[in-house]
């Protein structure tokens, strides 16, 4: 009972940390004025503290969210496409947030998760390419040997 209220507690404090973010950004989700990742912001102490509390408030929540092995999984992933280790990270948040998740997610049902993004990945890919063909019975070919 205790790790439920604990979870619910933290999604509560994530979701006002992330209303507090856009809310400073004008809603774009972005970081607020005066954060760049990798440079030191104006404000000082304060805003690198505040960045450090809301990874750690990442963490913990996906401490909860994943078992053992759907963790290290997720962690191999990162080791190779950190941004699709993040992005998945930050669907299951969202899942989580908004009740789709009823208990801990296992590595058989990450698996699935990350072959569900893959195929919506690849259709977004696939419905971008584009062939164009040449015919064979083209007069362009004869009207350039005909000026030789």
């Amino acid at each position: 009972m205790e790790d439920d209220e604990l979870a619910q507690i933290r999604v509560k404090r994530m979701a006002e940390l992330r209303g507090a973010t856009s809310g400073s950004t004008g809603g774009s989700g972005a970081l607020p004025t005066g954060l760049v990742p990798g440079k030191a912001p104006g404000g000082g102490e304060n805003d690198a503290e505040k960045l450090a509390q809301m990874e750690e408030i990442r963490r913990s929540m996906l401490v909860q969210l994943l078992d053992n092995g759907a963790r290290e999984r997720l962690s191999r992933i990162s080791i190779v496409k950190p941004e699709k280790a993040r992005a998945v990270e930050d669907l299951l948040i969202r899942m989580a947030q908004s009740g789709q998740l009823k208990g801990k997610i296992n590595e058989n049902m990450l698996i699935d998760l990350l072959e569900q993004l893959n195929e919506q990945q690849a259709a977004k890919v696939e419905s971008k390419i584009k062939i164009a063909r040449r015919t064979h019975d083209s007069d362009d070919d004869e009207d350039l040997l005909a000026g030789l």
